[in-house]
């Protein structure tokens, strides 16, 4: 996850345990819709508040690859993400699989990703 999402992850109360369980659903073909560009959306519980009171979270997923949640919003903040913001999710997605294994950890270990 990137480090943006992780502090939208903390400010929500959302445990890395829910994170996985969404990562999970994802792999198994479970999430709201496929934005293009390896860029899904994904509906995530917020803590006591059930799926009505739950937020979306947009993840970059290359399948067999890699996921990194990019982004995260309540439901009731936001409808959808503007053509503006998804353009620049997208973008940022490209990059991010396009870094080698070596960039990618070095990415882990500097602080810039953040392992679930």
């Amino acid at each position: 996850m990137t480090k943006h999402f992780s502090k939208w992850a903390k400010r929500q109360n959302i445990h890395k345990l829910e994170i996985q369980k969404a990562l999970n659903e994802v792999e198994n073909g479970v999430y709201e819709a496929d934005l293009g560009g390896h860029i899904i959306k994904k509906r995530i519980r917020f803590p006591n508040r059930g799926k009505s009171g739950s937020g979306r979270v947009i993840i970059c997923y290359k399948y067999g690859d890699r996921a990194i949640f990019l982004h995260g919003f309540a439901k009731n903040d936001k409808g959808n993400l503007s053509s503006k913001e998804l353009h620049a999710l997208k973008e940022f997605g490209k990059v991010l699989l396009l870094l080698s294994e070596n960039k990618l950890n070095a990415a882990i270990i500097n602080g810039d990703l953040i392992e679930v």
